[in-house]
Parts: structure tokens; C-alpha cells; sequence
């Protein structure tokens, strides 16, 4: 990897269902907005169909006190291992990465469930910084998906 590549990952246990938060990103991503409508405006199906590979999504949401868009096509569905991945190919993100893909994966044991992201990254230039704010964001995501399923 060169100085401008890298990969951020981080986890964090949700007590609620893995399988239903896997199939929310997997084929019901439309209705994270209800869930944490503070964050996601919408998530619209832009071409294909929701939960197939090649879909293209475009995502209205609030990070870093600005509102944002990313249109997103569904890279990879993996049912064995829970994971789906996201490959930004327009919005304010390509503005600071000439590449960024976001994998999200549930490890279901028992009550506890693993989530785990990855933000895999290529910035344009040496002054723009990680994406740890959108880290972040997919954690608190996460949790307010967790708070909405235990309710």
C-alpha cells in the first residue's frame, strides 16, 4: 500500500439480531432512514434490485454537520459470511478518495452479535485525513439500529 491507501477496521457487539441487521444492509438498506433519521435521510435503489450485487444506491445523509450524498453499487453479498460491500462510485467522498469501499459484517454467536466494518481507501492526496469520522458514523449507525431492534 502506498502512504495515501489504507483500511481502517473496527467492531462493535450489538445485543440484537445479527441476521435481521444483516438483511437490513443485505436487502432493506431503504429502511435504515426510519431508524436513524438524524443521520440517514434515504437510501434509494437508483438501478437493479435491492439485495443483488450490482445494484447502484444513493445515500442522503448528515456526517460531519453537512449534508452529504454517496451512490453506492452493492460490490459483493456474502450469506455465509454476513457481509455486504459498498463501493462509493459518486457523492462528496469521492471529493477526498479516488476510492473507498465499506464492508459490513455480522459474526452471530449466541445473544452476542459481532459487527464489524471496514473502510478500505485510497485518498486523492497526502493532506486529506482518514476516514475516522466515517468510521464513527457507521458505529453510531450501528448502534441506533441495535437501540431500534431491543426496543
Amino acid at each position: 500500500m502506498t502512504g495515501l491507501s489504507g483500511k481502517l477496521v473496527d467492531q462493535i457487539c450489538i445485543k440484537s439480531d445479527g441476521d435481521v441487521f444483516h438483511e437490513l444492509f443485505r436487502e432493506k438498506p431503504h429502511q435504515i432512514s426510519g431508524i436513524c433519521p438524524d443521520k440517514i435521510q434515504t437510501c434509494d435503489l437508483h438501478e437493479g434490485d435491492w439485495g443483488k450485487v450490482g445494484s447502484v444506491l444513493v445515500w442522503n445523509y448528515f456526517h460531519d454537520g453537512k449534508k452529504r450524498v454517496a451512490k453506492e453499487v452493492i460490490e459483493a453479498i456474502d450469506e455465509g459470511n454476513k457481509s455486504v460491500t459498498f463501493k462509493v462510485i459518486e457523492g462528496d467522498l469521492m471529493e477526498l478518495y479516488k476510492a473507498i469501499k465499506i464492508t459490513v459484517h455480522v459474526d452471530t454467536k449466541g445473544e452476542d452479535n459481532l459487527v464489524t466494518w471496514t473502510i478500505e481507501y485510497e485518498k486523492v492526496n497526502e493532506d486529506v485525513a482518514d476516514p475516522r469520522t466515517l468510521m464513527e458514523f457507521c458505529l453510531h449507525v450501528t448502534k441506533d439500529i441495535e437501540t431500534h431492534h431491543l426496543t
